[in-house]
């Protein structure tokens, strides 16, 4: 039988309802949203179109208060419900067959549904979607790269948007946005600004948002007294009638309680992934800062304990569990293959002013993840220099139970990486981490991910003259047969003009999407509750943020590396074999080349063992990829930057490489995050964070570091002492994060053999958690062959 998780029979049935409903397509939203444009399409500035479609949207849309419920609100009509976005990507009839038929991260779907979306849904938006023009106008070469996977394309079904909130998702009702909003339409100079119009439509937008919200919050306040009247319960009629009274103050006035707190963020959350389906989801920031005041003031005036403050807390995670990722098909699917959405929960960290951020809830988060035990939301901790020994521990505690949470963040370096980045101070310590790793400037910041880059086929491609053979396509720029090169420094240049060729054909294509996103796809919700917006009257997707940042994902670090320093070594260095010697083994996957294969899968210097021959060679291809993106302007005013993580698409980018000169195999992953390749590092964990600390992580948005251990290693006290003792070490030299996967190889081979024995087996995969039994096989093995570490 099941281990009942949640600290009480409510908890327990919210979340058993939730994790056992299978996913799958609402079509409701599509449905209002088709008939609303159908009817008013050139009524109206896009602005007010977007946001008027959020309006109907929440003025029409079916209610869902289950039983037991404390937080009320879903995104579609009941848990497990995925709303879909036809304006960005309009599924086809094929797609939502193949989607609901899947094995693997399915979305079911009815005769209706499909019998809706071919006569209703495809028609209209037929040849008005943005992934059709965003694919339009991309260039031949663009096209070819994309489809040969040197990059992904994260707009390509769904829309900008990878950010977190700031304090004012806690503090500000939509009342108050809504006055900020007329002062600044007040305040515009007609006779002088030549934008005062565009800016006008944009405030526009935004007000109409903010009346979105509040209808919501009207309505639900009705939904729930109407239930408080028919329920016989006594106990449940009070609760209602709480919910009720919660409701008459948020969403649209500011918060008076810890529970108003939650909800009133809820809201903000549910809005801003409703209205325009951003690349990973909303975050509350900090949650624990946020909550404390009201924590505090609550539980002094006799109104709240930690039982209840707990019960609410639990409430919130099955409502972000009940909110599955949104449908993604092809090669968007290949990137990021989970239901999960990324939502991050942010744990400890500092205060604004620097004092140590750790407080009573956030004790209360971690008994809630460790109770929980949910893959979404994603939790992590944020550890300083001044966070108790007793908080780390507590939080190492949990991550050894063995499922991937929380992930360990380094507050220093986040708050470097910030300021380095131009953010000011004050602004860099309300910051953290989102999605995966990502690092920004919590309610300030439009910090958007663009897409991953391929670094290893970029090397791959340079060994062959820029010729791609996966795809049979001449991708590359000419840049010399590798076997004619005479010289390391000759291979290097090669590498780096084909590196810089690919980055300007991505960011070229970048650079248009974004164009395209703020002319025609603005985001007023999220507009409002973004720092500056509403003052500078203009988009979130415009520039209208105080901080604008894009940034590119490096991929397969470990496997460029172990590549290049093999050629290195055996090729020029040490004339072990010659280039072309190495070709032709790789060439035949290295079948009948069993001495070379030796050679470089196993003799060969190999990033994560403290080697600085190969850690040498990662630094330099590091600061070149840095270098070729860090500070190139973007569409909306800021600057690119980097930051180096996977999700899932180590994999995808794996299966379109052949064999590589390090001795992998063809179409095998390549490496995931900044851990080094698999089986390659053989000197132990601190071995691995001190070759991974000789990255400059502080010039980056984040970095992804994950190691795995057999639960033997860490048990006891003494395993805590290292775990803690690991973290602190590698936090000190400036590395950004850590996380753990801690089970043994053989309960995973097992759990791949027979997955209905292991339905609740999680494993933490780049930076979030999954259950195994959803991955795909490719993933499943990569994680199996990850190396077991040792303190010994």
């Amino acid at each position: 039988m099941a281990e009942k998780r949640g600290m009480n029979e409510r908890i327990q049935k919210l979340r058993e309802l939730s994790v056992t409903t299978p996913v799958h397509i609402d079509l409701e939203r599509a449905k209002i949203e088709t008939d609303f444009y159908r009817e008013n399409d050139g009524k109206y500035s896009i602005p007010v179109m977007r946001a008027m479609v959020l309006k109907e949207y929440f003025s029409k849309k079916t209610l869902y208060l289950g039983d037991g419920e404390l937080i009320v609100g879903e995104k579609g009509k009941d848990p497990q419900a995925s709303p879909t976005f036809p304006e960005l990507c309009c599924h086809s009839v094929e797609d939502m067959t193949v989607m609901s038929e899947r094995d693997l991260v399915s979305f079911h779907t009815t005769e209706e549904d499909r019998k809706l979306q071919a006569e209703e849904i495809i028609p209209f938006w037929k040849g008005r979607t943005m992934r059709e023009r965003l694919l339009a106008s991309m260039t031949p070469e663009w096209n070819d790269c994309y489809a040969a996977g040197m990059f992904t394309e994260f707009m390509e079904q769904r829309g900008p948007g990878h950010t977190c909130g700031g304090e004012q998702v806690f503090t500000t009702g939509y009342l108050d946005y809504k006055e900020k909003i007329k002062k600044t339409m007040d305040a515009l100079d007609f006779m002088n600004d030549p934008d005062a119009l565009d800016k006008m439509e944009e405030l526009k937008a935004m007000d109409i948002s903010c009346d979105a919200v509040i209808i919501l919050g009207e309505r639900y306040h009705e939904l729930a007294l109407e239930l408080a009247e028919k329920e016989a319960d006594p106990v449940r009629k009070e609760e209602l009638k709480q919910i009720a009274a919660n409701l008459e103050v948020v969403p649209a006035h500011a918060p008076q309680t810890y529970w108003q707190a939650i909800q009133l963020y809820w809201f903000t959350h549910l809005a801003v992934t409703t209205e325009l389906n951003p690349w990973d989801a909303f975050s509350p920031g900090r949650l624990d800062q946020h909550l404390i005041k009201y924590y505090e003031a609550d539980t002094e005036a006799g109104i709240l304990d930690d039982e209840r403050a707990k019960e609410l807390l639990e409430c919130l995670w099955v409502k972000f569990y009940n909110q599955p990722a949104p449908v993604k098909v092809g090669i968007t699917l290949k990137e990021s293959a989970t239901y999960t959405d990324f939502a991050n929960i942010n744990t400890g960290g500092v205060t604004p002013d620097g004092r140590d951020g750790v407080n009573a809830v956030s004790y209360l988060i971690l008994d809630c993840m460790d109770e929980m035990k949910l893959v979404q939301p994603n939790s992590n901790v944020t550890i300083s220099k001044k966070t108790p020994a007793r908080f780390l521990k507590r939080a190492c505690e949990i991550s050894r139970k063995g499922w991937g949470q929380p992930a360990f963040y380094n507050t220093e370096a986040q708050t470097m990486e910030l300021i380095n980045a131009g953010k000011s101070l004050e602004d860099a310590r309300r910051g953290g981490s989102s999605g995966c790793v990502e690092t920004g400037a919590w309610g300030s910041e439009a910090y958007i991910l663009t897409g991953y880059l391929n670094i290893p086929k970029v090397f791959q491609l340079t060994l062959y003259n820029g010729f791609d053979k996966e795809s049979g396509k001449q991708l590359g720029l000419k840049t010399g047969e590798a076997k004619d090169f005479k010289s390391y420094d000759e291979l290097w240049d090669a590498f780096r003009k084909q590196l810089k060729h690919f980055i300007d054909i991505k960011i070229r294509g970048n650079n248009v999407i974004e164009k395209l996103y703020a002319e025609n796809m603005p985001a007023p919700c999220l507009s409002v509750v973004t720092n500056d917006c509403i003052s500078n009257a203009k988009d979130y997707n415009a520039g209208g943020a105080r901080y604008n940042t894009n940034y590119i994902q490096g991929v397969g670090i470990g496997t460029v590396t172990d590549c290049i320093t093999s050629v290195k070594y055996n090729v020029f260095d040490k004339k072990n074999f010659t280039m072309e010697e190495l070709l032709e083994a790789m060439d035949h996957n290295f079948e009948g080349y069993d001495a070379i294969f030796r050679m470089v899968h196993d003799k060969t210097p190999k990033y994560g063992n403290d080697d600085d021959y190969a850690d040498s060679v990662m630094q330099d291809v590091f600061n070149l990829y840095h270098d070729l993106i860090t500070g190139r302007p973007t569409m909306r005013g800021g600057k690119y930057g980097v930051d180096m993580l996977p999700t899932t698409c180590h994999v995808y980018f794996g299966e379109v490489i052949g064999a590589t000169a390090n001795g992998r195999k063809a179409n095998v992953p390549v490496s995931e995050g900044i851990s080094p390749e698999k089986s390659a590092d053989t000197n132990g964990p601190t071995a691995v964070i001190k070759s991974c600390s000789k990255m400059d992580h502080l010039a980056t948005a984040g970095t992804l570091l994950n190691q795995k251990f057999t639960p033997d290693v860490v048990a006891g006290e003494k395993g805590l002492e290292n775990m803690s003792s690991l973290i602190r070490s590698y936090f000190a030299m400036d590395g950004h994060h850590i996380q753990f996967n801690v089970i043994d190889r053989q309960t995973l081979i097992e759990a791949q053999k027979h997955p209905d024995d292991y339905r609740d087996l999680i494993v933490r995969v780049a930076g979030y958690s999954d259950f195994f039994r959803n991955l795909s096989k490719p993933l499943q093995d990569e994680i199996i062959n990850r190396t077991e570490q040792s303190f010994e």
